[in-house]
């Protein structure tokens, strides 16, 4: 991920903001989603959720007929794939969350990056593989300014996993990557805290093994786990991302199972905890 534009003030840097993105494992189970959401209403202070389609876009591509195309669990995104993906993302899902936040007491209000002009995106060029309506986000894809607005307004942003180019196009774009810039764009204006929920209890030793916990990685640390290939591959895109918003500001990023999302309330460690000191 490329360096994201920031935006400082003098004094603002000291109110806490979490930008949290929830897998799709937790969209995918009814329970799980509802119990996430009432702890991430739980939460005080400023935050932005983060979510992407968890299995119901194949779902739904598979009932109309449009086979889904995956490369390497990318999805390719033509232009019938869209149109589901914007169905779901931007409808069922988003809305669903929403009107969850808003009963339990958070004023949420449903983005994608086209709404308030909060994120765009450049349509991902073609090399070996084209995945079609995809975007990638550089240095000036997000909105600080805008978003600051919101949230002084007294909304907390719940964002899908679309963006948009400036040219009327909606563009399919990665949900970690989404979150990732948003941390770092507002790093500037808020102690800003990256938190990845998902159905494992973090980076584990042993992806079978639930108890081998790694509680803490520095970025020399991590150098020293890839090297020794301990980190599951699946995880280390993840990772990368998480480094590079340390980097660029971020105070500090968990990845941690969404059951354990409530012991933030109480400052409980949990997951395992990212940051540049060793």
């Amino acid at each position: 991920m490329s360096k994201i534009n920031t935006v400082s003030t003098n004094n603002s840097t000291d109110i806490n903001l979490y930008v949290i993105k929830i897998g799709g494992n937790v969209i995918d189970n009814s329970e799980n989603l509802h119990n996430f959401l009432k702890d991430f209403n739980a939460l005080d202070g400023f935050k932005i959720l983060v979510h992407g389609g968890g299995k119901v876009a194949t779902q739904l591509s598979e009932t109309l007929g449009i086979e889904p195309k995956l490369v390497d669990g990318r999805r390719i995104t033509d232009i019938e794939t869209l149109r589901v993906v914007t169905m779901v993302y931007g409808g069922l899902i988003n809305k669903n969350i929403v009107a969850q936040l808003q009963r339990f007491g958070t004023n949420a209000i449903g983005l994608t990056g086209a709404d308030g002009d909060f994120i765009r995106a450049k349509k991902r060029p073609v090399k070996t593989i084209d995945y079609g309506f995809v975007g990638d986000i550089d240095e000036d894809s997000i909105n600080p300014k805008n978003l600051k607005n919101l949230m002084d307004g007294g909304f907390t942003p719940v964002f899908c996993a679309l963006t948009h180019d400036g040219e009327g196009q909606l563009l399919n774009t990665n949900a970690d990557t989404i979150a990732s810039a948003l941390a770092v764009a507002l790093s500037g204006l808020y102690k800003t805290t990256l938190i990845y929920c998902f159905e494992k209890k973090g980076v584990l030793k042993d992806i079978n093994d639930e108890e081998s916990l790694i509680k803490d990685i520095s970025p020399k640390r991590y150098e020293e786990l890839k090297t020794e290939q301990i980190i599951h591959s699946g995880m280390l895109p993840k990772l990368d991302n998480a480094f590079a918003a340390i980097s660029c500001g971020v105070k500090g990023v968990i990845i941690g199972h969404s059951n354990d999302l409530g012991k933030l309330k109480n400052n409980e460690p949990f997951g395992t905890l990212l940051s540049r000191y060793e």
